[in-house]
């Protein structure tokens, strides 16, 4: 839980400041054009990006990727019936972003008529560079574009019944470099080329009622995938060995299902029930080959893996607000969830074709969870209230699989339980009208954790203050997780983690905004490894490592009307790891070169800052001018193996916005 987090707080750190372009600015009153019995009003925003860097360009492609050229920016259009009554649309809707090479673009469009039908389209096209670990020495990577495409068909959309109609597509295709180490593990790892193809279509139909003041609806879904890379054969070197390698790789699969849900409600009451139920079903094989030398002797090796089988899914949750008066409210959640994956899947390989090879195979994989919390909200004055809860989860794995060298299927079954049992406590203060406090804790124990990271025994503070005025509003707020998982012969686990953060925004006049933002993210965790050392050292080793994160993020902006004409817009944002403060990636009188190995990647500390400058000058009524400026900086202090990632980069646009 305190990983999870974790990443999610720092994922909206890094993501969470303004990008220079399209320009928010807007053009005069939109009052449109009239033609026939519909009003028209459009704006759109065309310009020339630009972008130098220096340094590492995989790592600058990876995080930014924008590039040069002509761009469509955004715009926006909408279509009106001036009397709600229209021949074939009451309402059209279009909006755009980074059309014309952007590395983001999406265009969003609704077409409606009141009381027939509503039609949402969204389609949005990404393009995903990873240039890899920086260990792999170049040997991992991947160029690929992914193309989202949404759409959405109510009739009846203002009835009581409606029917609902969709159709969604996701598919991702580019070359991708990966490795392989063929023959031993302890040795050379060698080029694999990929033709990446995934694809997936998911049709929708179903409806949506109310009845007595009870709203459901019913949705059939039918969903397909597959993914057929393609993997031309290679001979590679690497040194001075080379090898000829193959592989093939088809996975295919459906998962038609089902989706009901039931709400309602009352003054005293009110209830909300859902349940889902998906019948996955999969095929795949994979047949790889490869032949070469291996420490100066000729090998070879083949891996095969082939299976299918049925994966039935069903979650479903029932839950019940009760209102016995205006001060209290009690709300109880049921819920179930049971995924299996049950059919036939093996693994073979064969070594120089000295024997039949060895066998491992999978039969089945059973999880169920079953859980429920109840949860009080209870206000003792306008000024006061307090909320507990309790929260109890029932889950159980089960697993078939075995081994066996080309003989009789040895199956084995494995089970599992674990039981969790959290209660939570707080109080919420409000002793003037602007301002608002809330204070909270969470307490958990499981009996036996699933895996090393999971919860144990774990506990969480909470706070946040709120004050709000109408040109003022400041906040801050306080989190810690804490959680201990007991030892096992073979691993540990435990991980602390702080945050805080603080937020203020001033508006004091209509032409002058100031906003700003900090956050403190720290994070220790001890983490149990199991490795094999390799010469002098025994077989087998085990290892406790301490990751440290100190991140801390920064955000400051102001917009500024200059004059009627002129609006000018500065931002700054910085983020950066402080890590545990060493000055080196292995930490000082380490001698061991296995410790030394695992102390270097302990922790990472950078820095990512990015400052942006826009102003945008009003010409006409209609016509606006925009230019804008933004720098990026990424600097890591030390990297794995001594490679850093570091680049800088300028880039900026100038356009012209039009509306009418």
């Amino acid at each position: 839980m305190a990983m999870r987090f974790f990443l999610i707080l720092t994922a909206s750190v890094l993501y969470g400041q303004q990008v220079v372009a399209p320009t928010p600015e807007q053009v005069g009153s939109a009052r449109g054009q009239d033609v026939g019995g519909y009003n028209i009003t459009n704006s759109f925003e065309t310009g020339y990006r630009f972008a130098s860097i220096d340094g590492d360009l995989g790592k600058y492609r990876s995080d930014v990727n924008y590039r040069n050229g002509i761009r469509l920016l955004g715009s926006s259009l909408s279509i009106d019936s001036k009397d709600g009554h229209g021949r074939l649309f009451d309402q059209v809707l279009l909006n755009t972003l980074g059309l014309g090479n952007d590395p983001y673009q999406s265009a969003n469009l609704r077409v409606q008529k009141n009381g027939l039908y509503r039609y949402d389209m969204l389609w949005r096209l990404d393009e995903f560079y990873n240039p890899g670990l920086t260990i792999s020495a170049g040997l991992h990577r991947m160029d690929t574009r992914r193309r989202l495409q949404d759409h959405d068909l109510t009739l009846l959309p203002q009835s009581r019944f409606k029917i609902h109609v969709g159709y969604s597509r996701n598919d991702q295709t580019g070359p991708a470099l990966s490795s392989v180490q063929e023959f031993d593990a302890r040795g050379l790892a060698y080029p694999v080329l990929m033709d990446v193809r995934r694809e997936w279509n998911e049709y929708r139909l179903g409806g949506e009622g109310e009845f007595h003041g009870f709203k459901f609806n019913v949705m059939r879904r039918w969903e397909f995938y597959k993914d057929d890379p393609g993997y031309p054969a290679t001979l590679t070197q690497a040194g001075g060995n080379s090898a000829l390698f193959s592989r093939s790789e088809p996975y295919h699969g459906s998962s038609p299902g089902w989706l009901g849900n039931l709400f309602t409600s009352r003054k005293r009451w009110g209830i909300n029930a859902r349940i889902t139920y998906v019948s996955g079903h999969r095929d795949f094989a994979l047949n790889e080959f490869a032949s070469g030398i291996n420490a100066g002797v000729a090998a070879s090796r083949q891996i095969l893996v082939s299976g299918n089988a049925q994966r039935p899914v069903t979650a479903g949750d029932f839950s019940i607000n009760l209102y016995p008066t205006d001060r209290l409210t009690i709300v109880n959640n049921s819920s179930v969830h049971s995924t299996r994956i049950d059919g036939f899947s093996s693994y073979t390989e064969f070594n120089n074709g000295l024997n039949f090879g060895a066998t491992v195979n999978f039969r089945y994989l059973g999880i169920r969870t079953v859980s429920n919390a109840t949860d009080i909200n209870y206000r003792v004055t306008n000024w006061i209230g307090f909320f507990a809860g309790y929260h109890y989860s029932d889950r159980a794995i089960k697993t078939i699989d075995g081994f066996s060298f080309a003989g009789p299927f040895d199956d084995t079954v494995y089970t599992r339980g674990n039981l969790l049992h959290a209660g939570t406590l707080g109080v919420q203060i409000r002793p003037m009208k602007p301002l608002t406090v809330r204070l909270g804790g969470e307490v958990g124990r499981a009996n036996h954790p699933l895996t090393p990271a999971s919860e144990r025994d774990y506990h969480t503070l909470n706070g946040r203050v709120d004050y709000r005025l109408r040109k003022v509003q400041l906040s801050a707020s306080y989190r810690q997780v804490y959680n201990v998982n007991s030892p096992v012969p073979y691993s540990t686990f435990s991980s602390h983690s702080r945050d805080y953060s603080a937020n203020a925004s001033w508006s004091p006049k209509d032409r002058f905004s100031l906003d700003a933002s900090y956050m403190k993210l720290h994070l220790d965790t001890v983490s149990g490894l199991a490795f094999f050392a390799g010469v002098g050292r025994p077989v087998g080793q085990s290892f406790s490592q301490l990751y440290l994160s100190n991140i801390q993020a920064a955000n400051l902006s102001a917009h500024l009307g200059v004059t009627r004409r002129v609006d000018l817009y500065l931002g700054y944002s910085i983020t950066k790891d402080t890590g545990d403060g060493r000055s080196g990636a292995v930490p000082v009188n380490v001698s061991d070169a296995v410790q030394g190995l695992f102390g270097s990647v302990q922790t990472f500390p950078l820095t990512f800052q990015s400052p942006l400058a826009r102003v945008s000058l009003r010409i006409t009524p209609k016509i606006r001018w925009n230019a804008g400026w933004q720098f990026y900086r990424y600097r890591e202090e030390f990297g794995v193996l001594g490679y850093l990632q570091n680049y800088r980069a300028n880039t900026g646009y100038t356009s012209v916005l039009w509306s009418f």
